[in-house]
């Protein structure tokens, strides 16, 4: 399994993805034009030069492809699954979500004091990076022993090139969660506040949003604060919680550091997570180490370490390699030193999971 950026071929794979997903996966709308285009944007990212985001023209993408390299080259089950980052959201259109707060209010006359829980409508994390777009396809899901390591990878792999591009990122990196839907695919935190201010779908709604079409929110949604105590009990218990599938991308996450902080989706609820980027454990405790490729090694049949290349962003891989690094030196055996795309003397990022 490899990780790897995104090119034009993967488009009929990630449109597949793309319809896969559901309910609720903002970031890859099933639209073909703007898959295109979001590929495109990847790849000028990638081949960018190490300028710092301050002064990056745009913000920029980076969109990696989980690839099983032991199917046919030309198949469409060849990408099991994706991962991405944004490295500034909120440039070109503001970045919206609830922050969960409180109203106090108290009579001394009555003796009485209540403090109400409320959503307000904000921009906070205008400028920070983003984690997004993990999804990991099923049959990699289901095959016995590999779940776990594909998710890892998917999701650490990102981690590892922030590292070693540390200067194309900013100080703070979020994620969003998938919020509850039920057994119907609905969002009752959509149906009960949501749609009240804009009358259409969540999956409309979700769609314009994953087009980039932001602007219906700051026109049509409430800029006062919002008293939960008015919702029904479907939609405040979907407020912070997470989508069943989502659970073991949102474990990684705070194992990495990540905490939720009061903020929320704004169409199902859903929390989002972050930290500063140099307090995630998965950046903080990564090393790196130079290749020594050698013939005769043996690979621990469930090995414990990530790979990562140094060089430059455009040729960036990640992988499992099947021991870790001694006195500065990483041990490859000649199929990991390709899958890598390394070679004696090279360096790599190494994260013991």
């Amino acid at each position: 399994m490899l990780i790897r950026p995104i090119e034009e071929r993967d488009i009929d794979a990630l449109q597949a993805i793309a319809v896969e997903t559901g309910p609720g996966f903002t970031s890859l709308p099933n639209s073909r034009d703007f898959l295109i285009d979001k590929i495109a944007h990847a790849r000028k990212s990638f081949q960018r030069s190490h300028e710092t985001t301050e002064n990056a023209p745009e913000a920029a993408l980076y969109f990696f492809v989980l690839e099983d390299d032991s199917q046919p080259l030309e198949s469409a089950e060849r990408l099991a699954g994706c991962c991405a980052i944004e490295s500034r959201v909120g440039l070109e259109a503001p970045f919206y979500h609830y922050r969960i707060g409180q109203l106090a209010h108290s009579s001394s006359h009555l003796e009485l004091h209540r403090t109400l829980d409320t959503l307000f409508l904000c921009s906070d994390h205008t400028g920070s990076a983003e984690v997004c777009s993990l999804y990991l396809r099923k049959r990699w899901r289901g095959e016995a022993q590999r779940p776990m390591r594909n998710g890892t990878l998917l999701s650490r792999a990102r981690w590892l090139f922030m590292a070693g591009f540390r200067e194309r990122f900013p100080d703070r990196v979020l994620a969003e969660m998938r919020g509850r839907f039920d057994d119907d695919g609905k969002s009752p935190f959509w149906e009960a506040l949501g749609q009240k201010f804009l009358p259409i779908e969540f999956q409309r709604a979700d769609h314009l949003t994953g087009m980039g079409e932001k602007g219906f929110i700051g026109e049509m949604m409430p800029r006062h604060p919002i008293c939960t105590s008015f919702l029904p009990p479907s939609a405040r218990a979907c407020i912070g919680q997470v989508h069943t599938q989502t659970r073991p991308a949102l474990a990684m996450l705070n194992r990495d550091g990540l905490r939720f902080e009061g903020y929320i989706d704004i169409f199902d609820g859903g929390p989002t997570v972050e930290a500063y980027i140099d307090d995630v454990r998965s950046i903080r405790d990564s090393q790196t180490a130079c290749v020594s490729v050698q013939e005769a090694l043996s690979s621990d049949e469930r090995p414990g370490w990530l790979a990562a290349t140094t060089g430059a962003a455009v040729g960036f891989r990640a992988g499992w390699v099947g021991r870790g690094p001694r006195d500065g030196t990483i041990a490859l055996t000649p199929e990991e030193a390709q899958r890598l795309g390394v070679e004696d003397g090279d360096t790599l990022r190494l994260l013991a999971t």
